[in-house]
């Protein structure tokens, strides 16, 4: 069994001015998540593991104190599951209702050679929101470069998640991200991205070219056989 709550109310400032504001806090026998967003923009976060609330804002934003939350998080975290534990004990364990996530791999930027990007795995529609994201390159296991959003709720009730590596691409790189859900049955999704740097096409140009020779070859015979024709009146 997981409990999960999505608070949400609207404001408006200068009349003109809607925001949003959406808090979720959830959590199941093992894990736990509370999140606050303002305008589908994550502000911040409880991370359980850290001990630690963590602010989410961009630099360039208004700071923001957030204080208390995450005792007021590990409170919550702490009724929650216990509320979970009750419940499961009630209701005698019934079988989850379980949504399989669907993966895609993408590179940020161009790809150049050389130069850092970052690959971005993103997985969405799965229920409920627990699962593992791992990376390889050249299917070697990496640790450093990672970064994990929090779970985002969808309006049909599954969730996403996206995971990004920072990378340095060279020629035959390939990169992998797997994702492990319990609605997968013991079947990781794996999605993979090699790096293919396409060489700049001259095919056009040599098209062009053998055109432009035939068409001046095709007015030089016409020419010619113009001038012989007059030449035999």
């Amino acid at each position: 069994i997981m409990l999960i709550g999505i608070s949400g109310f609207y404001y408006a400032r200068c009349i003109s001015v809607v925001h949003e504001y959406v808090g979720i806090h959830g959590c199941s026998e093992t894990d736990g998540e509370d999140m606050h967003e303002l305008d589908e923009e994550e502000m911040w976060h409880a991370d359980f593991n850290q001990k630690r609330g963590v602010v989410t804002l961009p630099d360039f934003a208004n700071p923001l104190e957030f204080t208390h939350f995450y005792e007021t998080s590990v409170i919550e975290m702490t009724g929650c599951k216990s509320d979970v534990a009750f419940l499961t004990k009630i209701f005698k364990s019934p079988p989850p209702e379980m949504d399989a996530p669907h993966t895609s791999i993408y590179l940020k930027d161009d790809v150049e050679l050389g130069v850092q990007n970052t690959l971005i795995c993103h997985v969405t529609g799965f229920y409920p929101p627990s699962l593992s994201i791992s990376w390889t390159t050249n299917n070697a296991n990496v640790t450093e470069g990672i970064s994990l959003s929090q779970y985002r709720p969808r309006a049909d009730g599954t969730f996403n998640i996206f995971s990004t590596l920072k990378v340095t691409p060279a020629e035959g790189d390939i990169y992998s991200c797997t994702v492990n859900h319990r609605a997968l049955q013991g079947q990781p999704q794996t999605k993979t991205w090699d790096v293919d740097v396409a060489l700049p096409s001259v095919g056009p140009a040599v098209f062009c070219g053998v055109g432009l020779t035939l068409g001046l070859l095709g007015v030089a015979a016409g020419t010619f056989l113009l001038i012989k024709g007059n030449n035999c009146n």
